[in-house]
């Protein structure tokens, strides 16, 4: 079989019958087609694909200046499709079984100090529906620690005003409950009020399911939502470019600093294994000690 032909197959496979989230199938369908470009230009077919090959494709990668976790994940993706070509018999041997994967390096995620969030939430203009609309998504992203795929896939029937959270789907269709604070959810109640019925009256062809639209009254995207930020964050005098999961960071790093339990943070986050959750302990740490720096006569 043609390895373009495989790849097709896989996908389908991974769509239908796994029912990965959209992202991960974006990211396999993206990290396979530069694979494929790859194999084209060396004329190799599906069969004749060996360690070698798949060693010479990830150094191209490493050569291109990607990071190391950018090149984990292209090997992932290799790895499940391979599998799957052995398991139809597409070929004998799976040239990833004795691929080791690169070592990552976890950096300290970067977050906003708490004056910065102030800073930020006040730039939307809320006299108008858009920046209604946006100091709202503001406040849950920064009051809830939602994902930005979280957060655009918001229904209006998710969010719980009386008890004060909201319902999400996340990573692998698992269904969460978050609580939302009474500042995000006031700011939300008036957005619904004020502001979203005029973006999405019928007149603009709105559908009324979601709870953030863009201007035409449909689903806001994920990167309407990055650019949005992008530009609140430099009107706000930022230092680095804002983006929606620097937003997830501080929500993290601001419940660790006040005393939460990692545990409530786990589960507020929706993160499967606790340690990934417990990047955010460094971050306290490394803020901790700068301060005993700053403060302490004979630091």
């Amino acid at each position: 079989m043609e390895l373009a032909a495989a790849i097709a197959g896989f996908l389908t496979h991974v769509q239908v019958e796994k029912g990965l989230a959209s992202n991960t199938l974006s990211a396999y369908r993206a990290d396979l087609a530069k694979f494929e470009q790859f194999a084209k230009k060396r004329k190799l077919v599906l069969g004749a694909i060996e360690q070698d090959h798949l060693v010479d494709f990830l150094a191209g990668l490493y050569r291109q200046k990607l990071e190391s976790k950018t090149v984990a994940r292209h090997l992932v993706s290799l790895r499940n499709f391979f599998r799957y070509a052995q398991m139809q018999e597409f070929l004998t041997d799976d040239p990833t079984a004795h691929l080791e994967s690169p070592k990552i390096r976890r950096s300290l995620p970067g977050y906003l100090r708490l004056e910065d969030v102030e800073k930020l939430l006040e730039q939307p203009d809320q006299k108008t529906a858009l920046g209604l609309r946006d100091r709202a998504m503001l406040e849950v992203l920064y009051s809830t620690g939602l994902r930005v795929s979280e957060l655009t896939s918001l229904r209006v029937t998710d969010l719980d005003t009386k008890v004060g959270c909201v319902r999400c789907i996340g990573k692998g269709d698992k269904e969460r409950i978050v609580p939302v604070g009474r500042k995000a959810l006031g700011i939300v109640e008036r957005y619904l009020r004020d502001g979203r019925p005029e973006l999405v009256r019928p007149a603009k062809g709105g559908t009324g399911a979601y709870l953030f639209v863009n201007r035409r009254g449909g689903r806001i995207s994920r990167v309407g939502v990055w650019k949005i930020l992008s530009a609140y964050g430099r009107r706000a005098g930022l230092r680095q470019a804002l983006t929606p999961h620097m937003l997830r960071h501080s929500f993290a790093t601001h419940l660790l600093e006040r005393g939460a339990d990692l545990r409530s943070v786990q589960l507020m986050l929706g993160h499967s294994d606790i340690s990934t959750t417990q990047i955010y302990t460094h971050v306290v740490e490394e803020r901790l000690k700068q301060i005993y720096k700053a403060h302490h006569p004979r630091a």
